[in-house]
């Protein structure tokens, strides 16, 4: 986890769902090279996600769909009552359409394939971080 002692205020309080110990360590210091990220946890279930989500209160949540235990649509349900919401960003190696559209529905921002789309990540969260300091995402 990122120290949040070094984090400037106006960081983008990003959480991650990742079953993958591999793929969590490349997003994590993905993360940690950008400007004003702060990285607030890692989940690797739905029940843990969604506690941490209510415990961290994070402005975006990078979200895989298949966990170790439950899945990404359980906790897009279960973080239902969150206020405000974090932006959500799905990413998974199964971008069936079918996935995509259910994720639509749910109110994700983006859908990207881990295998295709994981490139456009960062661009992605450096957009986020810039909404965050023109105000179209909540400071925290």
């Amino acid at each position: 986890m990122t120290d949040s002692a070094k984090a400037p205020v106006s960081a983008l309080r990003i959480m991650l769902v990742e079953d993958s110990a591999i793929l969590a360590s490349h997003v994590m210091e993905l993360i940690q090279k950008l400007p004003d990220m702060l990285l607030t946890g890692i989940a690797d279930n739905q029940k843990d996600a969604i506690q941490m989500l209510a415990d961290t209160l994070p402005q975006v949540l990078i979200l895989d769909l298949h966990l170790r235990e439950g899945n990404g649509f359980g906790v897009l349900r279960g973080m239902a009552r969150a206020d405000p919401p974090p932006k959500v960003v799905v990413l998974t190696t199964f971008g069936l359409p079918e996935y995509r559209r259910q994720a639509e529905k749910l109110g994700v921002a983006a859908f990207l394939d881990k295998s295709s789309d994981y490139h456009l990540l960062p661009g992605l969260l450096c957009a986020m971080a810039e909404d965050l300091r023109s105000g179209d995402l909540p400071k925290i």
